[in-house]
Formats: C-alpha cells, sequence, structure tokens
C-alpha cells in the first residue's frame, strides 16, 4: 500500500517516474494474500460484505502481529505514528475500507474469476 501512496505523491508533484521504495520483508507479507485463495471456497457462501469484513479485520490483524515482530528486530519498513487513525504505528483503521476492496480483489484473483 505504501509504494500506492508514495507514488501518487509523486504523481502529485508532478514527478512522472512515479517512483516508491519498498522492503524485502514486504515479498512474504504481501504473499500471505494468497490465504485469500485458500479460504474463499470455505466462505464462498456467506455474503460478500461479511467476506470483505473478514477479509479486511484479516489484512489488518496479519499487518499488526507481523510489523509487531519486524518493529521488536527494527526492521519494519512503515510508521503510522502521524496518522489519525494508527494503532501503534503499525496499522490504520481508516485504511480498514481499503482492504476490504483489496480482499475482495485478491479473492477473485485467487478463485481464477
Amino acid at each position: 500500500m505504501e509504494i500506492i501512496f508514495t507514488s501518487l505523491g509523486a504523481f502529485r508533484k508532478n514527478d512522472f517516474t512515479l517512483t516508491g521504495n519498498t522492503s524485502i520483508w514486504m515479498f512474504p507479507i504481501y504473499g500471505m494474500a494468497s490465504v485469500i485463495g485458500e479460504a474463499y471456497p470455505l466462505l464462498k457462501r456467506w455474503p460478500v460484505a461479511l467476506r470483505g469484513g473478514l477479509y479486511g479485520m484479516g489484512i489488518l490483524s496479519f499487518e499488526y502481529l507481523s510489523g509487531s515482530l519486524l518493529k521488536k528486530h527494527k526492521a519494519c519498513p512503515w510508521d503510522y505514528s502521524g496518522a489519525k487513525m494508527n494503532v501503534n504505528g503499525l496499522i490504520r483503521l481508516d485504511y480498514f475500507p481499503l482492504w476490504v476492496g483489496a480482499g475482495l480483489v485478491f479473492e477473485r484473483i485467487c478463485r481464477g474469476k
């Protein structure tokens, strides 16, 4: 997510290289989105809003847990401390709707449709 917002910030500054930064730690964290593909067969009968809410909560929870572990080892590549709705600088509650949407997109990708 931080790459997207960094790139959008560059775009607003007329920097059309849209350069962003990330950390090697983000690859396994982003890779956890594949869990949604495994969960979908169990959840497919649930209403979309409920599945989306579960995905959003799962993503925020995993972001918090992985961020806590990385922060303990001084390796956390993100810090939301300056945001109004942050929790310990590790997650932003105002991102919940974005994570709901991302989870539903990942669901669609992972189930092959």
